[in-house]
């Protein structure tokens, strides 16, 4: 697994969701009873059985909707000075490769009691399809930069949102 963070992570889970196809093979990731365990010192839950672990992922973890065109991930990024960039460029690193992207929000968040930040956006991904909703959260600590992102057409967002918050109210730092 990769501990790179280029804006194609979210590129490929954007391609993903569009095309609705899920990937087949076994990259290791370790999910046990619902729970995702990384190497990284983190762990978050799986936010039921409506969302199938995409296996050759670039992501720590990328989820997808058994039932419609949504996905979220969660990816860290532990090498270098990443943690120590500006939130700004973190999140621009994170949306590169989106085209007529369109920011619907952006604030503070907290998350495992550590402060980051919360983008919204709408945008379309390298491939021609939907207009996608995309809900980014960016958190840092000493270590790594901790990226959790939700993703689905403008029109079904809401449907699987609630998901999305319970995704990230488990997401833990060991």
């Amino acid at each position: 697994m990769s501990t790179r963070r280029p804006g194609l992570l979210l590129a490929g889970l954007v391609g993903a969701i569009a095309t609705l196809a899920l990937a087949a093979g076994c990259a290791g990731r370790r999910v046990d009873h619902g729970v995702f365990h990384s190497s990284k010192g983190y762990r978050v839950t799986v936010p039921g059985s409506d969302w199938a672990v995409v296996e050759q992922s670039r992501a720590d973890l990328e989820l997808r909707h058994r039932g419609g065109a949504a996905g979220m991930l969660v990816n860290a990024a532990c090498e270098g000075a990443a943690a120590r960039r500006p939130a700004g460029l973190l999140t621009r690193r994170l949306l590169a490769g989106l085209r007529d992207r369109t920011v619907i929000g952006r604030g503070e968040v907290s998350v495992d009691g550590r402060q980051g930040t919360r983008t919204i956006v709408e945008a379309r991904g390298e491939t021609e399809g939907p207009r996608l909703k995309i809900e980014t959260l960016t958190v840092t600590d000493a270590r790594c930069v901790y990226d959790l992102i939700y993703a689905a057409p403008v029109d079904t967002f809401g449907d699987w949102r609630g998901d999305f918050d319970r995704f990230v109210a488990s997401f833990f730092m060991e």
